[in-house]
């Protein structure tokens, strides 16, 4: 992640109602707060120890196409778009990610089986972090 980027997500969290927010990358985590009376978002920043790492696979996943929230379904009472053990056709929606009020939908790549969810409702994602892994048909 770039300073940009870091910069770009902090403007978005202070213009936001957010109380507070937490990045997790493979490389570090930030976490953003809101305190009392501070006007100004908190900034911390730590690596992430590797054992708190997913475990690499074969298996290709279908990445986030922007940094923001993961919805595994279209509403909080609804089913889940795919579950595990799925199959999907290309294009066919698979979650979607919630960036500044917008919602995208995340299609799949391929004709595929759902191996593996990798996040769950709520989840904060950055750019191009795994969400789902799967085998193409």
């Amino acid at each position: 992640m770039t300073k940009q980027e870091i910069f770009d997500l902090m403007d978005r969290f202070e213009g936001g109602t957010l109380a507070s927010m937490k990045l997790s990358t493979q490389d570090f985590t930030i976490e953003l707060t809101r305190g009392g009376g501070v006007s100004a978002p908190a900034v911390q920043a730590a690596p992430v120890p590797a054992a708190a790492t997913a475990p690499e696979t074969d298996a290709p996943a279908v990445k986030a196409p922007l940094v923001g929230t993961f919805y595994a379904a279209p509403g909080p009472e609804q089913a889940p778009f795919v579950s595990v053990g799925d199959r999907v056709k290309k294009g066919q929606t698979v979650c979607l990610i919630e960036a500044m009020k917008m919602m995208s939908e995340v299609p799949a790549p391929c004709d595929c089986v759902i191996e593996e969810i990798l996040k769950t409702s709520g989840d904060l994602v950055s750019f191009g972090e795994p969400l789902l892994r799967y085998q193409p048909c």
